[in-house]
C-alpha cells in the first residue's frame, strides 16, 4: 500500500466519471480514475450517437475515446484496473483493487454506472450495437419505418413502445407473461395505439441476421413451446437494469433496487463519498445527464474539500 492520500478518487470511467476527472483536474485536485472492467461505460456498446450536444453523428466508443483523451489531458491520472473492496467507515477512505492493493482517498466520487439486464440467448452478442440494443430514445431514429421489437412488458417497455411510434407503425411488443405488468396509464396508450401489436406468453430465444445486422427475432411460445420467426431489424431490451453497486452494500445507503441513495444533488449517506451517472439515476439513463451530473459531483468535491 503507497502511503500517498489521493485527493480524490473516481471509481468508473463512463460519462460522469470522466467528466467529473475532467472537473477535479482542472481543479488542481489530481483526480485518480479507476477505470473498471469497461471502461468508457455503455456507450462503447453502441453504434450512432446523434444526442449529444456538438456532434451531429458520432460513434458511441469514438465519443468516449475522446473524452479519455480529454481527460487525459485535463490532467486525470488512470488505473486500468478494478475495485474489489471499499472501506468508507474512516477517513481517508480505503479502496482496494484487484492488482494496486489499497489506495488511500480524502473524497470519492462513485460512477460505476449500471448494466442493462440481457437474455444471453443465441445471438444476443452477436447483433448487439447491430440492431440489439437497450436504449430506444438513444437509437430509435435509426429505425425509420423498420419493423421492431420491444421486449418487455413493464413501464420501461410501454415508453419505448410509445417512443417508438414517432418513427415507425411497425412495432411488436414480446411479453413473458399473460399480462402487461406497467401502470394503467402506460398500458392504455399502448393497447390503443393500433401500430403496437403485443404478443403475450412468449420470450425471445435467439436473434437471427446477416454479418452487418439484425434480421430477425424468433420466438417462443412459454405455454406450448411452438416456435416462429418475426422480421425485425430492431430490438430493444427492456427487462431492467442492475446498478453497479455490489461494492458498496453496507458501506453507503443503497435504495430496494440496489441503486445508492442520494442527498443533496451528489451526496451519499457517507459524508466525503460523492455520486453521479446510471449507478444513483435509474430515471433519465442517458450519457449527457451522467455527464452533468459528473460536472456536479466534482465541484461538490471542490468544495467538500475546500471546508475540509
Amino acid at each position: 500500500m503507497s502511503n500517498k492520500i489521493h485527493p480524490v478518487i473516481i471509481i468508473g470511467a463512463g460519462p460522469a466519471g470522466l467528466t467529473a476527472g475532467i472537473y477535479t483536474a482542472r481543479a488542481h485536485l489530481e483526480p485518480l480514475i479507476i477505470e473498471g472492467p469497461k471502461p468508457g461505460g455503455q456507450l462503447m456498446g453502441t453504434s450512432m450517437v446523434e444526442n449529444w450536444p456538438g456532434e451531429k453523428s458520432i460513434l458511441g466508443p469514438t465519443l468516449m475515446m475522446n473524452m479519455i483523451a480529454h481527460a487525459k489531458h485535463a490532467g486525470c491520472e488512470f488505473l486500468s484496473q478494478t475495485v474489489v473492496s471499499v472501506d468508507f467507515s474512516q477517513t481517508p477512505f480505503r479502496i482496494t483493487t484487484n492488482k494496486q492493493g489499497e489506495l488511500l482517498a480524502e473524497s470519492v466520487i462513485i460512477a460505476t454506472g449500471a448494466q442493462a439486464n440481457t437474455l444471453n440467448c443465441p445471438g444476443e452478442k452477436e447483433y448487439w450495437g447491430k440492431g440489439v440494443t437497450t436504449c430506444a430514445v438513444c437509437d430509435g431514429a435509426f429505425y425509420p419505418n423498420k419493423q421492431v421489437v420491444i421486449i418487455g412488458g413493464g413501464d420501461t417497455a410501454m415508453e419505448d413502445a410509445s417512443f417508438m411510434t414517432k418513427f415507425t407503425n411497425k412495432i411488436t411488443v414480446i411479453q413473458n407473461k399473460e399480462e402487461l405488468t406497467a401502470c394503467t396509464a402506460m398500458q392504455t396508450r399502448v393497447l390503443e395505439n393500433p401500430a403496437i401489436k403485443i404478443i403475450y406468453n412468449s420470450s425471445v430465444s435467439e436473434f437471427k441476421g446477416t454479418d452487418a445486422h439484425l434480421t430477425h427475432v424468433v420466438i417462443k411460445n412459454n405455454k406450448t413451446g411452438a416456435q416462429e420467426e418475426l422480421p425485425a431489424e430492431g430490438a430493444f431490451l427492456a427487462i431492467g437494469m442492475r446498478p453497479s453497486t455490489t461494492l458498496f452494500v453496507n458501506q453507503v445507503e443503497l435504495d430496494q433496487w440496489g441503486y445508492i441513495k442520494v442527498y443533496d444533488r451528489t451526496k451519499t449517506s457517507i459524508p466525503g463519498i460523492f455520486v453521479a451517472g446510471d449507478v444513483a439515476d435509474y430515471r433519465y439513463r442517458q450519457a449527457i445527464t451522467s455527464a452533468g451530473v459528473g460536472c456536479m459531483a466534482a465541484l461538490d468535491v471542490e468544495h467538500y474539500l475546500k471546508n475540509k
